[in-house]
């Protein structure tokens, strides 16, 4: 049952997401959006809920259970920066809007992967937060080491985060020379043309 929640939390996310942007960008109604939008959280609340009710009910604790917190973890931290990330998109595709701007190189680039680690670190902790909530809900009584070896995963995903943005830290790429990205095999023949 805890893995058919998460499923449609994760299709309830994208939908709700789609239909908040249609609202916005083609019905031309902001504040339905922002309502659509605002309901994306009542989907995590209703899986920790029905987690929580399932570990009371004396459902062994398992992979599925510490699935949901990591999922929850995930929304938290990274679910409003993956609304901006969609939206900004898709406002430059449909509506005209400015394009979506990523920093390639430098210590720019080094910046955006650390305030990308960061959230990733955060959705870490809070996913290791509410796995450790678990274990101590569910006491001596229940075994509770699936929900300890996502803690680990938690933190080999903390560890994974760091090394990448050390990476783009300690060798920052280069822009190139002319000072714009070389031109794709498609954009070199485009210009031919």
């Amino acid at each position: 049952m805890i893995v058919t929640l998460i499923i449609i939390c994760e299709v309830g996310f994208w939908v709700l997401l789609a239909a908040g942007l249609a609202l916005r960008y083609w019905a031309k109604m902001p504040r339905a959006s922002v309502a659509v939008l605002l309901c994306e959280p009542l989907l995590e609340v209703v899986l920790f809920v029905v987690t929580a009710i399932d570990l009371r009910n004396g459902a062994e604790p398992d992979w599925k259970h510490g699935l949901a917190a990591v999922y929850i973890g995930y929304s938290i931290a990274l679910g409003h920066y993956t609304i901006k990330w969609v939206d900004v998109r898709v406002a430059h595709r449909f509506a005209g809007g400015p394009a979506p701007v990523t920093p390639k190189y430098g210590m720019a680039r080094a910046v955006h992967e650390w305030k990308l680690a960061a959230r990733w670190v955060l959705a870490a902790v809070i996913a290791m937060a509410l796995l450790q909530g678990a274990i101590w809900y569910v006491g001596s009584d229940g075994d509770t080491s699936s929900l300890e070896q996502w803690q680990a995963k938690m933190v080999f995903v903390i560890g994974i985060n760091v090394v990448i943005a050390a990476a783009y830290t300690l060798f920052p790429k280069k822009a190139p020379a002319n000072g714009t990205a070389a031109a794709t095999g498609r954009e070199r023949e485009l210009t031919k043309q």
